[in-house]
């Protein structure tokens, strides 16, 4: 049957021939360029309405040919972050896209290779000094998408001390309008400037990033490809041609985003997590068809997969202590650290080579206005916690629905122990009941 595309002019169907969904990839962009390029030859307003929903479909079967991805939620979440790229001063900010695995050959240098060919103004880096980054962002002609290859070697522990400038800059250039403030020497006079840093930036590495980056990002867990998982050989100069159709097409389509038109987000997705996913959900809203559902599936899941993940040492501490105080009203804080030194598995019998002590347990519940103060138990009087000075961080930080955490802070404190890069901040995150399995006919009618 038939799929019409309607004119502004008259509010008529066109008939366009085969149903979109039946099309091979190559046709698809072929009609796609088609009104693109009628779009474009009218400056914004041709002859047919670009559908949003057909582009942002050809470009998840132009990914899915090269790339497989651990779930339907993280494809989609790619097809949106470069649909989004395109019309990046619409946003208030642009989350980042990370694309992390345990071990090499898991495919995220591919998902760059393929992200590179559809975003604008593309920018692939491997190593690169925190002047030319600066530079090339500030680009007068607009700013660039930043591919960052090999992430996991900026945070290393024999990484560069100036690649601070670049954490800073990978974490403040998500908001609109961040500028880096730099001294420039004009002859004999000093000048200060300030740079833009707003940019588009998608990362690859290994392992885990810092955590003020990891809360910043939609974070894409890739595994390496089964035996019954295959995938076309990706040739640049094969498939450029097809990736420059469709990167037009984006282009069309992102002109006809609205401006000052924010979507509804799920239940549970607010502050921090509102930031990464409020461009993207914008852009499925904006294609129409099955996108907004399934976008909104796919933030529900990332953000699950988030509260799931590895918690800090410091939230690990405040789970711990609440199923030490159990009914307790008061505790000495010498019964405190024995009660934690004895559990099984968990890293405060070995802080660095030391058991966890008294100074070091009140410095870290220092951070959340928690201190330590005298307190009687029956007859006995000692320094202590009560159960009303944490009971505050126990409902910002904990899972009410969860009574104890397990030991997944073990691999943080393996981090410490070995030099390597820290996990910058605990992060208070909502619950949201978990999204499983989510078929794309379910999608439809979860929206």
């Amino acid at each position: 049957m038939a799929r019409p595309i309607s004119t502004p002019d008259d509010n008529t169907d066109l008939d366009v021939g085969p149903s979109f969904a039946d099309m091979r990839l190559d046709e698809k962009s072929r009609r796609i360029i088609e009104w693109a390029k009628e779009i474009d030859a009218a400056n914004g307003v041709g002859p047919k309405v670009l559908r949003g929903a057909d582009c942002l479909d050809a470009v998840e079967a132009f990914l899915s040919r090269f790339v497989v991805y651990p779930s339907d939620a993280a494809l989609v979440a790619h097809v949106l972050w470069i649909a989004h790229a395109h019309a990046l001063e619409r946003w208030e900010s642009t989350p980042r896209i990370a694309f992390l695995s345990p071990e090499p050959g898991s495919g995220k240098t591919r998902a760059l290779e393929v992200t590179e060919l559809l975003v604008p103004r593309p920018v692939s880096t491997v190593n690169v000094t925190s002047a030319y980054l600066f530079r090339r962002v500030a680009d007068p002609e607009g700013p660039p998408t930043v591919l960052f290859d090999e992430i996991d070697t900026v945070f290393g522990p024999r990484a560069k001390s100036e690649n601070e400038d670049i954490r800073g800059l990978l974490n403040a250039g998500h908001r609109k309008g961040a500028t880096a403030g730099r001294c420039v020497v004009k002859g004999k006079r000093i000048e200060t400037e300030e740079l833009p840093a707003y940019a588009a930036v998608a990362l690859a590495g290994l392992d885990d990033l810092p955590d003020t980056l990891m809360s910043r990002s939609v974070v894409i867990r890739m595994r390496r490809r089964a035996p019954d998982e295959p995938v076309q050989p990706f040739r640049r100069r094969e498939c450029e041609p097809e990736a420059i159709r469709l990167r037009t097409a984006l282009a069309a389509f992102a002109r006809m985003i609205p401006e000052g038109v924010w979507p509804e987000l799920p239940a549970g997705i607010t502050d921090r997590n509102a930031d990464v996913w409020e461009a993207l959900i914008a852009v499925a809203d904006a294609a129409g068809g099955e996108w907004p559902a399934r976008a909104r599936v796919s933030a529900v899941t990332h953000v699950t997969a988030a509260i799931g993940g590895a918690p800090s040492l410091g939230i690990r501490l405040l789970g711990d202590l609440r199923t030490i105080f159990g009914d307790h009203e008061h505790m000495l804080t010498v019964s405190i650290l024995e009660a934690l030194n004895g559990i099984e598995d968990a890293p405060w019998g070995d802080i660095r080579g030391k058991p966890l002590d008294a100074r070091g347990l009140s410095r870290r519940l220092a951070k959340y206005g928690i201190e330590r103060h005298t307190v009687r138990i029956g007859v006995v009087v000692g320094k202590g916690y009560s159960r009303g000075d944490l009971a505050d961080a126990w409902k910002r930080y904990l899972d009410p629905n969860v009574t104890d955490l397990d030991d997944r802070a073990i691999e943080r404190e393996k981090r410490e122990k070995e030099d390597l890069p820290l996990m910058d901040g605990d992060v208070s995150v909502p619950h949201i009941e978990p999204v499983t399995s989510v078929t794309r006919s379910q999608a439809a009618r979860v929206y």
